[in-house]
């Protein structure tokens, strides 16, 4: 069995470097950076965990820097966005942070987790046609 770490780099929370490097030298599998890029201001649904949002949420570092920062101090860490919320990247410049991180962490298996934004969250920006998967307007 292996195990892996999911983790929202922030400010706050261990280095993302330090957490990988920590991680490797027990024996983990791999380590996750989700993203979050739009809170809206005001939220008709609620957050699923209940009360409010969670920090992390809104501060969490870009996943890709945060993985490049981990790939540079280990040597075997499967690395993973958890969440990668691929409908609000542009795709080309996405392709080439993904290629790049490969090549420059030496070949590390780069997993990914992608995910469209929730349909409510698309509907209050006007972008349901994002959510099922149409081309964005």
């Amino acid at each position: 069995m292996h195990y892996g770490v999911v983790m929202f780099p922030t400010e706050y929370a261990m280095a993302p470097d330090e957490l990988a490097r920590a991680l490797e030298e027990r024996g983990f599998e791999s380590v996750w950076f989700p993203e979050h890029t739009h809170i809206p201001a005001s939220r008709r649904s609620p957050w699923p965990g209940g009360g409010d949002l969670p920090r992390e949420y809104w501060s969490s570092y870009d996943p890709f820097v945060a993985l490049m920062a981990a790939s540079a101090v280990t040597k075997r860490l499967k690395l993973g966005t958890g969440i990668c919320l691929v409908i609000e990247r542009d795709p080309i410049t996405m392709a080439k942070e993904v290629a790049t991180l490969d090549r420059l962490s030496n070949g590390h298996r780069v997993e990914e987790s992608l995910a469209a934004p929730a349909r409510a969250r698309a509907r209050h920006e006007g972008n349901l046609d994002q959510a099922r998967g149409g081309i964005p307007r």
